[in-house]
Order: C-alpha cells, then sequence, then structure tokens
C-alpha cells in the first residue's frame, strides 16, 4: 500500500482550510447587493481570515465599473483601499494577463496600483484582476511584509478561484445597482426621473413653507429641438439632450436638483434660492451652451433654451404641483413670446 508523504498530506490539509475559507467568504458576499457594502465586507473577510497584513481594490478609470467606485465617498475604509489607474498603466503592470501575478521584487513599479491614501510597508504582493462581461476591470491585491508570503513560483490556482469569485459577485452587485439607479433616474441622460423629480419637489416644497425658506422652480425647454432632430438626426437630438443635461448638472450648486421632466424639458429645484439669483443661474447656462456648439458632419449647432420661473412665495402656490404648473406655463408664454 503506498504511503502518502506528510508534506503532501500537509499540503492537501492547508488547502482544504484555505477553500473552506474561500466558501465561507462567498457565502457572506453573495447576497450583498449594495456596492459599497459589498466591497466593505469583502475587504475585512480577506484580510481578516487570512490574516493578510494589506488588502485593496485597484480599478482601471476606463472600465464600467470606475463611476460607481467614485460616487462611494463616505466611506473611510474605501478611501484608504481604492485605488485608480488608467487602462495603460494598468496593462505595463499586469501585461494584460488574467492569471494572478506574484512578485517580492521591484515593488517601485507597482506604485499606481496602490492606494494614494494608504502606507503600506509591502515585502511581497498578490495581484489578482477582475473581470466583468469578459473585460479586465481591475485587480483584487493582497501585500505582506513577509517577502514570502507571495513570491513568485507558489501555486496561484486559489487566488484564480478567489478573483473568479469576486468577479461574478461584483458583476451580480453592478447589475442590480443598474437596475436601483434605473428606477430613480433617466436612461439617457443620468438626470434624476419626473417621479423622484415630482417626490424632491414636494419635499423641498413643504420645507420652504414650514421654515419660510425660498424655493425658486425653473422649467426649461430647447427651442427648436424637432428641427434638430429633422436636420442633423435622431442621434444629434439625444447628443444635444444630453449637452443640456450636464451644463444643467455642472453649474447647479450641491442643494439643487436637476431633472428630465419628458421630451426635451427639464425642471430645475433651487432650495434657498429667490427669482434674482435664479436668473444669474440661468444666464450662465445660456452662456455656457452658445460658448460650447455640437458637432454634426460639416457643420456645428448650437443648443438654445426657453424657460419658465416660478417662486413658492408668489401668490396662490398653495401646492407643489401648483408651483411646477406656473413654471411651465410661463415657459409655454417665453415659447410663444420668442415665435
Amino acid at each position: 500500500m503506498m504511503t502518502i508523504p506528510k508534506s503532501l498530506l500537509d499540503r492537501m490539509k492547508h488547502n482544504e482550510i484555505v477553500a473552506r475559507k474561500f466558501h465561507e467568504i462567498e457565502i457572506s458576499i453573495l447576497t450583498i447587493l449594495n456596492f459599497q457594502d459589498f466591497i466593505e465586507k469583502l475587504l475585512f473577510e480577506i484580510s481578516s481570515k487570512f490574516s493578510v497584513s494589506y488588502t485593496w481594490i485597484s480599478i482601471i478609470e476606463e472600465s464600467s465599473i470606475s463611476q460607481y467606485f467614485h460616487n462611494i465617498q463616505d466611506s473611510e475604509l474605501l478611501s484608504s483601499s481604492t485605488a485608480f489607474l488608467s487602462k495603460n498603466e494598468f496593462k505595463e503592470i499586469t501585461r494584460n494577463r488574467l492569471k494572478p501575478l506574484l512578485s517580492n521584487d521591484k515593488l517601485n513599479g507597482l506604485s499606481a496600483l496602490i492606494p494614494k491614501a494608504a502606507k503600506y510597508d509591502i515585502g511581497s504582493i498578490a495581484i489578482a484582476p477582475i473581470t466583468m462581461d469578459g473585460q479586465i476591470v481591475g485587480s483584487f491585491n493582497q501585500a505582506d511584509q513577509d517577502t514570502h508570503r507571495f513570491e513568485p513560483g507558489i501555486d496561484t490556482s486559489l487566488l484564480e478561484q478567489l478573483a473568479l469569485k469576486v468577479s461574478l459577485c461584483l458583476s451580480n452587485v453592478t447589475a442590480h445597482e443598474k437596475l436601483k439607479f434605473l428606477a430613480f433616474h433617466d436612461p439617457l441622460t443620468n438626470l434624476l426621473n419626473r417621479g423622484v423629480m415630482e417626490r424632491v419637489l414636494e419635499r423641498e416644497f413643504q420645507r420652504s413653507k414650514r421654515y419660510h425658506i425660498d424655493l425658486t422652480i425653473l422649467f426649461f425647454d430647447l427651442d427648436d429641438f424637432k428641427s434638430i432632430n429633422d436636420t442633423h438626426g435622431h442621434d444629434k437630438g439625444d447628443l444635444a439632450l444630453c449637452h443640456v443635461a450636464n451644463c444643467l448638472e455642472n453649474l447647479k450648486r450641491d442643494s439643487d436638483i436637476v431633472a428630465r421632466f419628458a421630451g426635451d424639458e427639464f425642471v430645475a429645484i433651487l432650495p434657498s434660492t429667490n427669482k434674482s439669483q435664479a436668473k444669474i443661474y440661468v444666464d450662465r447656462v445660456k452662456k455656457k451652451l452658445a460658448s460650447e456648439p455640437i458637432s454634426s458632419e460639416d457643420t456645428n449647432f448650437y443648443v438654445k433654451l426657453s424657460y419658465g420661473l416660478a417662486s413658492v412665495f408668489e401668490k396662490g402656490m398653495e401646492t407643489s404641483a401648483i408651483l411646477l404648473k406656473a413654471a411651465d406655463k410661463r415657459l409655454y408664454q417665453a415659447k410663444q413670446n420668442k415665435k
């Protein structure tokens, strides 16, 4: 009867323990559908179960999930455990390979992978690329002060399994986040949709009335939008809508709310803002649109807006619906005057 060497038995036992820990981690993160909770839980579980000194995520800026990470601003853990780098920088380090990369030498060349806020004392590192829809989006990284912990040459099969599980779970979370985003946002412009806008308006209206704080509503409409579609095509029409949306969003304050109402109509809710201040915002928007044409084949065209404005302290503004309707009516009058 053949005797199995003790070293092989020890290795098999070790792999069994590691596999069990991976399974426990998978179970703990599989049901999490919140992006921030998923990443925080993953980093914590890997670090604690495997006693790894440093765990973090490196994300390619051009990837499909980059914006999700940028949107997470209130997590102290993620701010010190997330690195962003360009696709070229990532490719330079990993050579676009899907298998985990181990290193304990010339670690300065890996600095782009390491979070700027982190102060790691790294002796060796394991870089496991993660993918979504067949594309590399970044890597899950582990590092230790021990130069032998992740030295080149050791078996990386379990690291590959971990990267695969992380990739699958990340795809699941991202899909859920996209559905949640679409429930509240317009799919073309990424602005809040009409339903959310109406709920926000009601909240701000009640707050304005209760505390006697200014509130102004702006109703926007693109001038001659039909002619843009007819002359330049519907793709350019969509581009014009996105151009206006970006302009409205970029020039507003953090407390202001911009939403796509319907078609080529937009609404801006401006809390603690009177009519004069609202008109300043409108002037800035118009000035920016007048300075940034949209290219269409051999010609350029500019997008122009009409608007209607209503304030909560005007006579008869008894409900948020009446306030919105007043701004809409004045928008219609403004367009008629232009004609």
